[in-house]
């Protein structure tokens, strides 16, 4: 088990910040198109982690009441831990964390690659499908954040090769939390349905918090019927995904 999670977060770590990398390759104007769709891909993703994998997961063992609070709570947490700029994204280039030190966004980028990491170590502890579809949806997400990661600090004044090594060395805090997880939580079984509620809570926070509003500036019809399909279709990868896991593990 300890292979699965290692070799899926060093996928999430160094995947999300070559496709980052690579679209960054395009020109502005066309990166500018694209983005609007990976958020809406990823928002799907995260959703459907959450109320079709973490929580179903955690109401197993938990009461519908113990799982709905522990994901409160974990929403509440993470609305303080963002307040704080401990955790803090931002794919706008007009938004407050633009005008904050490149580093400060390296720290906060560590410490949510890190608890990503926890996430999918944790996940693979219930079972290897869960896993899979929570490093996808987490690497899903990661793409679009790292993008705006590379423009934060670019415009904080670093080189593209300095902004791509940053970015790298940051996203390497999945492993580290990946590995550490294992350990801990191999220890805590009776604690892991309520962490998957909480780390639901992540998944949705991110989703909401950050990632809708940046779809609504967007408000053409054609907008929203595309980010529509794009969140449908994160969704159906994540139930895709699971079906195809479960399938190969019967």
């Amino acid at each position: 088990m300890l292979i699965w999670i290692i070799g899926f977060a060093l996928i999430a770590a160094v995947g999300s910040i070559a496709a980052a990398s690579l679209i960054l390759l395009f020109p502005i104007e066309k990166r500018k198109k694209v983005l609007p769709w990976l958020i809406s891909y990823a928002t799907g993703t995260l959703l459907g982690a959450s109320f079709l994998g973490l929580l179903p997961e955690a109401m197993e063992t938990l009461s519908n009441a113990e799982t709905l609070g522990a994901t409160l709570v974990g929403i509440i947490l993470f609305f303080i831990l963002e307040k704080l700029i401990i955790w803090r994204h931002c794919h706008q280039h007009d938004c407050d964390a633009h005008n904050r030190a490149g580093v400060l966004i390296m720290v906060g980028d560590s410490v949510h690659n890190f608890i990503d990491g926890i996430v999918i170590a944790m996940a693979f502890l219930v079972s290897v499908p869960l896993g899979i579809a929570t490093a996808f949806a987490v690497i899903s997400h990661e793409i679009p954040q790292e993008v705006g990661d590379f423009a934060i600090l670019i415009e904080s004044g670093y080189t593209k090769k300095k902004a791509f090594l940053f970015n790298l060395f940051s996203s390497f805090s999945t492993l580290v939390g990946g590995i550490l997880g294992y350990f801990f939580l191999s220890s805590m079984e009776k604690s892991m349905p309520y962490l998957m509620a909480v780390s639901a809570a992540s998944f949705i926070y991110v989703a909401v918090a950050d990632l809708f509003p940046n779809l609504h500036k967007y408000t053409a019809l054609s907008h929203t019927i595309l980010q529509i399909l794009f969140i449908v279709l994160g969704v159906f990868s994540i139930v895709l995904i699971r079906s195809l896991s479960h399938s190969h593990s019967h």
